[in-house]
């Protein structure tokens, strides 16, 4: 009897982990073909790039057979950045295209005619795209091994590393998931997400930029001579970049350099909040609005009568 009541309390917990919209996405996502071949390519680009920093740093810089720890570091910094750029590639991809599909194929009415909530729906596309790409990261951390070989990198940097690209993969995946709800188009629907992705790297570095010059040359020709920066809150800017954000994890100095502490010669007071730490709860309260919006929008005229 007690046998019995600890499957069932067991397969009870698997109900409501896993329901059925979750189960057939991963399913089909894992089991296919072109999942192993993604998972293959990706880790022989990431690999390659490995291979090619280590040749780069080492042969090149002629050290020989020595490899110093400053070396490792370099190599960390770049893997981490390769990766953050594939993630950045990858993830919009896998879910711009997962509520707008189900509409071109005709198969959404009858999804919505399940049991199934439109947050229960939602969340699990959400998380059966996005879990494929997390066994692709995760399966890149032998590569990391490599590293640890020589030294200079932290467990905890890795760590806070690995946990920072399953936030992007979060904020990025509730960006597709809100396009693929509200527009009918996959080809759309990707082309804005990319659309977004692209200005959060490199539009927000461009508007920090330009706004920091901006503002230099107002004060530059200014009668008073400041003790500090009176415009340091271009700083706030660089907190919507998720490429700075990691590199403040790596070098928190950044920080204090975004917010232009040391201008004018003063000390400054330092960045008010770890750029990092401003990106996750930057994203954390924009993704929820979108995945929120999502939940809204996928039973529209159910919303409408009520």
């Amino acid at each position: 009897m007690k046998e019995s009541g600890t499957a069932a309390r067991g397969v009870n917990w698997r109900v409501r982990l896993i329901n059925p919209v979750l189960d057939k996405e991963i399913r089909l996502r894992m089991r296919s073909p072109r999942a192993m071949w993604t998972l293959f390519f990706y880790l022989l680009a990431i690999g390659l790039m490995a291979f090619a920093a280590i040749y780069l740093t080492q042969v090149l810089s002629g050290s020989g057979s020595s490899y110093n720890p400053e070396q490792s570091k370099i190599l960390f910094y770049f893997l981490s950045f390769a990766q953050l750029g594939l993630v950045a590639f990858m993830a919009p991809g896998l879910t711009a295209g997962v509520i707008s599909g189900e509409r071109e194929k005709q198969t959404l009415n009858l999804l919505l005619t399940t049991q199934q909530s439109s947050s229960t729906i939602i969340l699990s596309k959400l998380v059966s795209s996005l879990s494929f790409m997390v066994l692709i990261v995760v399966s890149t951390i032998p590569i990391y091994a490599m590293v640890f070989l020589y030294g200079g990198v932290s467990p905890k940097q890795m760590t806070l590393i690995f946990l920072f690209y399953l936030f992007i993969m979060l904020v990025l995946g509730s960006f597709g998931i809100f396009f693929s709800t509200i527009l009918k188009k996959t080809m759309m629907s990707v082309i804005s997400t990319y659309g977004v992705t692209l200005f959060i790297f490199v539009g927000t570095a461009i508007l920090y930029f330009v706004m920091v010059n901006v503002l230099e040359d107002q004060y530059r020709y200014s009668t008073v001579s400041p003790s500090s920066t009176p415009y340091a809150w271009v700083g706030h800017i660089m907190a919507f970049n998720p490429a700075v954000a990691l590199y403040s994890i790596l070098e928190p100095s950044i920080s204090d350099d975004a917010f232009l502490s040391s201008r004018y010669g003063g000390s400054g007071s330092g960045a008010p909040i770890a750029l990092w730490l401003e990106f996750m709860i930057i994203y954390t309260v924009i993704s929820s609005i979108a995945l929120w919006l999502s939940v809204r929008n996928l039973r529209p005229r159910l919303n409408r009568k009520r």
